[in-house]
């Protein structure tokens, strides 16, 4: 009996072995600086977001690591009516991560939703206002129907709000339960989620591209760079993503055997923004003092080691729309006391810096300004506020002071996801200025179709902003990931949207 137990339990176990697919092996453990609050598509614009969400929804289109725009839920699609009409052919075949089949109705029912009152309390809406609505043709096509053409919008369908969505589990759970428990095509499904500590995924064997090489990813949020790095020293954590990774600590990474920094150019660009509204720096000749006294060449060469490049508008180099013939406002200190003494602003006049408290570079770049500031004799303070009350409550209240930090990360690398939403009349990130010779240069440039007559508005619309010193345009940083050497496959995304179903780990 004993045997022939034994030998039974063999052809059992031999044949599920047969029936079942190789099971991915391995845990990837990732530091994430900032708990997003809740993970449904349309109620968030943060990067860290992304960095997990990437692998849990999808859109129609996608973007990786390379930059090239290819096929998502949608196998093809086709611009019609001069642009007004785009036609979508869907994947088929694919299932949600509880089994509700991925469907033409699911295209509709997550843009009706994005674009209706449930979207309009959240802040990715205004990224699709160009879509009139969305019509299922059959089973596989949808159309979608535009109020105008937006050369943009193929883009922002691999990113955020235009994430598709299970509408039976929505109906079914809600919209709360669907932030903290969220439902996607992805390679990784959300088992746990414990706010301000982590959250934790298992990989989705059913998932139309393969299953993912990995079985778990665990994403804790550690908001305290030092403490990032310690638990990649002691193996607590095998990546550390940005904007983590102060430049500082990069020689301690780079010497340890285990480990290494592995960096890439990035969309994120930062500056000191200003209170237009109220105080010293309402007057536009007094804003471009501040940014003529500080020298920022030296504080990207000496605080950010290189790993970035001077601006001279708030876009990168890889941005549609830059130009290379703006250049920054030069280092002038003597020219910048001219100014103010012009303006009438007397040695020792003040101006508040806000700053997230939990960026450690960005706060040692704002000392550096501070002390530049001094020189021409501006005194400034830096007050600190945690990530989340700066930008939920901080900055589109209006309760900033003189000046205060805004790093963006330009995803789509188009200047008119940073500049309409920085610079237009009731944006959120707008709280103090309103040009509606600047409104009519943002709306001008939106339904163009022509690329290059686009490319120069947008150009224009930079030099605009710039000779409106709207901003202290500080620096287009590098995506700095650390990430223990055990980790293989791993690609650097330039906007930290990490599809993480091909990593291995040894």
């Amino acid at each position: 009996m004993k045997t022939l137990t034994a030998t039974a339990l063999a052809l059992i176990l031999s044949a599920a072995a047969f029936a079942a697919p190789a099971a991915a092996e391995g845990k990837l453990t990732i530091s994430s600086p900032q708990d997003p609050g809740g993970w449904d598509p349309i109620d968030t614009f943060l990067v860290n977001w992304a960095s997990v969400a990437t692998n849990v929804f999808e859109g129609l289109t996608y973007r990786g690591p390379d930059m090239e725009l290819v096929p998502g839920l949608a196998e093809a699609w086709e611009e019609l009516d001069e642009g007004k009409r785009i036609r979508f052919t869907l994947r088929q075949g694919v299932t949600f991560q509880n089994g509700e089949p991925f469907t033409a109705e699911a295209v509709k029912f997550t843009f009706d939703r994005l674009l209706g009152e449930e979207g309009g309390k959240g802040p990715q809406q205004s990224n699709y206002t160009s879509i009139a609505e969305v019509q299922v043709i059959d089973d596989k096509t949808v159309d979608f129907i535009l109020k105008e053409p937006d050369p943009v919008l193929l883009t922002k369908l691999a990113g955020y709000g235009a994430m598709i969505v299970p509408p039976k589990y929505y109906a079914e759970v809600g919209d709360a339960e669907f932030g903290m428990k969220p439902i996607g095509t992805g390679p990784f499904k959300v088992t746990s989620y414990e706010p301000k500590v982590g959250v934790k995924l298992e990989a989705n064997p059913d998932y139309w591209g393969g299953a993912p090489k990995l079985s778990e990813l665990e994403y804790r949020f550690i908001p305290e760079p030092a403490t990032a790095v310690a638990e990649l020293q002691s193996g607590g954590v095998d990546l550390v993503i940005p904007p983590t990774i102060p430049i500082g600590m990069i020689p301690t990474i780079e010497a340890d055997d285990n480990l290494e920094i592995v960096s890439t150019a990035g969309p994120t660009v930062a500056a000191l923004r200003f209170n237009t509204r109220d105080g010293i720096t309402k007057d536009p000749n007094v804003r471009k003092a501040l940014i003529m006294a500080v020298d920022r060449e030296t504080i990207v060469s000496s605080i950010l080691a290189g790993q970035a490049e001077t601006i001279g508008s708030f876009q990168g180099k890889d941005s549609f729309g830059y130009s290379a013939d703006l250049q920054p406002l030069p280092y002038d200190p003597e020219g910048a006391q001219k100014l103010l003494a012009d303006a009438g602003i007397q040695p020792g006049a003040t101006v508040e810096i806000n700053t997230r408290g939990n960026d450690s570079t960005f706060n040692e770049v704002a000392q550096a300004v501070a002390a530049y500031l001094s020189t021409v004799g501006i005194v400034a303070t830096i007050k600190p506020y945690e990530t989340n009350v700066l930008l939920n409550d901080i900055i589109p209240q209006g309760k900033t002071g003189a000046m205060f930090q805004q790093s963006w990360g330009g995803w789509t690398f188009d200047y008119d996801n940073t500049a309409y939403a920085m610079y237009h009349t009731g944006q959120k990130w707008n709280p103090y200025d309103s040009d509606p010779e600047l409104d009519k240069l943002l709306e001008a440039q939106r339904p163009m179709t022509d690329k290059a007559e686009r490319e120069k508005l947008l150009q224009d619309i930079a030099v605009y902003a710039a000779d409106r010193a709207l901003e202290m345009p500080l620096y287009n940083l590098n995506a700095i990931y650390a990430i223990n050497k055990r980790v293989e496959n791993f690609t650097p995304a330039p906007d930290s949207r990490l599809k993480l179903n091909e990593v291995t780990v040894k």
